[in-house]
């Protein structure tokens, strides 16, 4: 009990902090820090932060919530950016996110609550109330305002979907009465199959049809189906996403860690990548001053293997004159 007196003590000086530091001011093992923390967790007298400084979280007292903007500068990739939106806008539409920021504003729930309104969901800064945005909402539009159940969308720690939801207010409002219009169906006359009417359809029958447009949110899911796969491989083999540093068309860049280095990875949702696609994840790794591994959903073609080959053993490449 002293202990654990010590680091509520501790928290309430320094605010939210690492098992390190923890582990540093009690004079303890950080093994038995750890497991001192998750009883204080279990007793609901911490919390513990979604994102990571390094590869820990940070614990802190209720009502710090707050506090842990501070360490936002932490956040990187996508993940930056859609908190960088977030605290800007103050409110967001999920569905008219791309799917990059909507897989990276999951990630960053000490900042973004979602909440669901009338079916539709929502994401709010953190310090923001969901009362304000409905107000805000019905001043834009010159609208009454209209019964709405708010509900908070709770996402599980490890899995993006299913999401899980309860109410937890319900704001009602009058709302102006309307009538649903009339949908009247007239009696269809059906004509005598002529010679004339034949060759009608028969002419139709040839009519060459425009083929459909593809449908923006079909490609989107395909899009966030892609991603959840490479996520799936990476986490087989036992590799830490970092960050998503960019996610569009057929192409994915994300910050891995394997054996403790942190390195880019580059997924190609295309069979057969060329050596452009190749480039294109050296350039980008260069940039960010790290080394790269690239990922397809076929083979290496026989072509650009042979040339990676080749270069392993190269010392240099010169120019006579």
């Amino acid at each position: 009990m002293q202990i654990k007196e010590k680091m509520i003590s501790l928290f309430q000086r320094r605010g939210p902090s690492l098992p390190v530091h923890v582990a540093k001011e009690t004079d303890l093992d950080m093994l038995f820090a750890s497991a001192f923390l998750s009883e204080l967790i279990s007793e609901r007298k911490l919390k513990v932060s979604v994102m990571k400084i390094g590869s820990s979280p940070l614990y802190f007292l209720p009502g710090q919530e707050q506090m842990l903007e501070n360490f936002a500068e932490g956040l990187k990739g996508k993940e930056r950016e859609a908190f960088e939106r977030l605290k800007e806008k103050r409110f967001l539409v999920d569905s008219e996110l791309e799917p990059a920021i909507r897989v990276a504003i999951g990630a960053i729930r000490d900042f973004a609550i979602p909440f669901r309104i009338s079916g539709e969901i929502f994401w709010r800064y953190f310090t923001e109330d969901e009362s304000k945005f409905i107000d805000m909402k019905f001043k834009e539009r010159g609208e009454p305002k209209v019964l709405h159940k708010i509900q908070v969308v709770e996402k599980q720690p490890e899995k993006e979907i299913p999401i899980e939801m309860k109410v937890v207010e319900v704001v009602e409002i009058q709302t102006p009465e309307f009538e649903e219009p009339k949908i009247e169906i007239a009696p269809v006359e059906v004509a005598e199959d002529t010679e004339d009417a034949k060759a009608r359809r028969k002419t139709k029958s040839h009519v060459k049809k425009t083929p459909a447009k593809k449908n923006p949110a079909k490609k989107s899911r395909q899009d966030e189906k892609f991603l959840e796969k490479v996520k799936a491989f990476l986490s087989k083999s036992s590799v830490e996403i970092k960050s998503v540093e960019d996610f569009k068309k057929e192409e994915i860049f994300l910050v891995v860690k394997v054996d403790g280095k942190e390195q880019l990875l580059a997924a190609y949702k295309k069979k057969k990548i060329s050596d452009a696609d190749i480039i294109r994840a050296a350039k980008r790794a260069a940039k960010l001053g790290m080394k790269y591994s690239v990922l397809s959903l076929g083979e290496l073609p026989k072509k650009i293997s042979e040339l990676v080959e080749a270069l392993k053993e190269i010392k240099e490449i010169g120019k006579m004159e």
